[in-house]
């Protein structure tokens, strides 16, 4: 390419990028412009319709208008958030395209002798013509860029001035409603018979009785013994101790532990009993096994384990998944709030096992030193690889869906070998699977695009199978009660009966993006993207109540000594009472970002946020 066609390129360039810049430059400015224009939590139309509700207590149909005016309402304000933000961004770096392409353009033009000279006037005119261009132009940048990066966030403004005492009068909304419209697919009377007695039972005592989390697994037939285990492994009562997957034992989000701490503040240190800055910046959450806790971290250059002495936060050691035969020699790309570390690790008191989004399989003994490794093959996902890992007794799970079809293989714990290795009639999906007792025997439970699923631990026989899910399915099932539960953002949230493969109630509402489900009590708990906690009976599908908070939810609540604790993305926990009313314990500021599931120990919390590992505790 000579000179002349460098320059037509440079100049052809910074057209594109200049008008690219004034167009999006444009949207932003129109976008900011009804952004301020509307208030979210103001509307005249909602306050009439809760003017009209006031006269009218009984009205179902306005109850549901005025329920599903909130919920469009939240959506289109945080998807235009996110549009702005992401306008932003791509103004900044067509306008970085634009200054580049002009510098090299003006610097390849000095080169060339020009012909013959302007008239002084006309060259005049010219720049003058130039800098009004220029001028004009990066204004209009300039003003977009600040409108984008500056904006507002009206439920800050409200969120600030409102006090943080739940009991004081003017504190955040909270929405109860007791006589919830019936829902499309109610439980008939058919149903409910034919239904197991065990699990309908267990959940009527559980919703007459104080919440507390149940066992996970039940007796088996006959009064037997849940599941049997090989002495060789911890049994059921020493892995309700731990922590020892993502969303705890099991991957239920159920924790055993009785004292858990329930007010601390990140700020100023209280109850903070330490915390220690993050090696290596992943998505995954921590786990606990007795003194030791464990997390990974990973980048386009290495992808590690760490082991912290979970009373003092000091780094015991770390492990590095590298030399693996099958090992990409570049890792695969990956968006921002996936990466190559979003799959949270897990143990078994006597290893560690890991996976990260090469497709890299660790597993490690508890002082760090390599037992296994292996590469499962770069997954096919336009994200990233997040399904966390779960083991039971010799068997390690592994959910390995990608764009090509689902997934799931068995690992033997010891030697890496494969047990059984499946495909499902799925596609891609980012959820995790959790482990339930079904009629006294284990069943693997996973969910995809479109089956929720229950799978034989011992041979991957698929035990049940129903068609509920859509979309790009990240929140992972829920287990209790007896019954199975899944939801999704844009497509609906479902109640299975896992014996029967029968669907009990669907519903399509409040529905979860990234966090996942959790049961307590005969109550099922999700919280959303749209900034809040919703509560439903787990029996009939019944909507509860709700709360609003002050940011979004991609961690998952857990259940741990009778409440409920949901941590948002700026790292504050709302921590409720498992019960049919909304009752804030406490909100609890962590001061950083936080995108991951707490860990749980007795009298002990562990929080990974986007910077500092945190032990919590009085």
């Amino acid at each position: 390419m000579d000179i002349k066609d460098k320059i037509r390129t440079a100049k052809s360039t910074a057209v594109v990028a200049g008008a690219f810049c004034i167009l999006i430059s444009l949207l932003l400015l129109l976008n900011y412009v009804q952004m301020q224009g509307s208030d979210p939590l103001e509307s005249t139309v909602m306050e009439t319709l809760v003017q009209r509700l006031a006269f009218e207590p009984n009205n179902e149909q306005l109850k549901q208008e005025i329920r599903e005016l909130d919920l469009l309402a939240r959506r289109a304000y945080f998807t235009s958030i996110w549009q702005i933000r992401a306008g932003g961004y791509l103004l900044l770096f067509a306008s970085v395209i634009l200054v580049v392409s002009l510098r090299i353009y003006h610097s390849l033009l000095s080169k060339i002798n020009k012909p013959e000279e302007e008239d002084e006037d006309q060259l005049a005119a010219r720049i003058l013509s130039v800098k009004w261009i220029s001028g004009g132009t990066g204004i209009l940048v300039f003003v977009a860029l600040f409108a984008a990066f500056t904006i507002s966030d009206p439920l800050e403004i409200y969120f600030a001035r409102v006090p943080d005492d739940p009991e004081e009068p003017g504190s955040i909304r909270q929405i109860t409603i007791s006589d919830a419209p019936p829902r499309t697919d109610p439980v008939t009377e058919d149903q409910t018979a034919a239904a197991p007695d065990t699990g309908h039972e267990q959940m009527q005592e559980e919703t007459a009785s104080t919440p507390s989390p149940e066992p996970a697994a039940p007796s088996g037939p006959a009064g037997s013994a849940t599941p049997a285990a090989s002495s060789a492994f911890p049994d059921e009562n020493t892995i309700r101790r731990n922590h020892n997957a993502f969303r705890g034992p099991w991957g239920q989000g159920v924790i055993y532990h009785e004292s858990v701490p329930a007010k601390w503040d990140g700020s100023s240190g209280d109850n903070i009993i330490w915390k220690v800055p993050v090696p290596l910046h992943a998505y995954s959450s921590p786990v606990i096994w007795d003194d030791r806790l464990f997390m990974t971290g990973a980048d386009e250059k290495v992808r590690k384990v760490f082991c912290f002495d979970r009373h003092t936060g000091n780094l015991l050691w770390e492990a590095s998944a590298n030399s693996i035969p099958g090992s990409p020699s570049a890792p695969p790309r990956t968006t921002d709030d996936t990466g190559l570390g979003a799959p949270t690790l897990t143990t078994n008191g006597l290893a560690v096992f890991a996976i990260f989004g090469t497709g890299d399989i660790i597993a490690l003994d508890m002082d760090g030193n390599r037992l296994w490794a292996m590469n499962l093959g770069v997954p096919d996902n336009h994200y990233g690889h997040s399904s966390s890992l779960l083991t039971h007794n010799e068997k390690l799970f592994i959910q390995y869906d990608d764009q090509n079809s689902g997934r799931i293989l068995c690992l033997d714990v010891r030697s890496g070998e494969t047990i059984w290795d499946i495909t499902r009639d799925s596609r891609v999906s980012w959820a995790s699977p959790l482990m339930a007792p079904v009629n006294g025997q284990w069943q693997l439970i996973a969910k995809g695009n479109p089956i929720v699923a229950g799978y034989n631990i011992d041979d991957g026989t698929e035990l049940w199978s129903v068609e509920a899910m859509g979309g790009e399915v990240g929140p992972s099932p829920a287990f209790g009660g007896g019954l199975v539960f899944a939801a999704n953002e844009y497509s609906k949230m479902v109640a299975i009966d896992p014996a029967t493969g029968s669907t009990l109630w669907e519903d399509n509402y409040y529905l979860p993006e990234v966090s996942s489900p959790v049961y307590s009590g005969g109550l099922l708990f999700i919280a959303t993207t749209y900034a809040l906690v919703a509560c439903f009976d787990a029996k009939t599908g019944e909507m509860l109540w709700e709360y609003d908070t002050d940011d979004i939810f991609y961690s998952s609540p857990v259940i741990a000594g009778g409440k409920v604790y949901a941590t948002d993305t700026k790292g504050t926990t709302y921590i409720f009472e498992v019960g049919r009313e909304p009752v804030l314990v406490a909100k609890n500021p962590l001061g950083e970002e936080v995108h991951t599931t707490p860990a749980f120990a007795d009298g002990r919390i562990y929080i990974r946020g986007e910077r500092n590992l945190y032990c919590i505790g009085q």
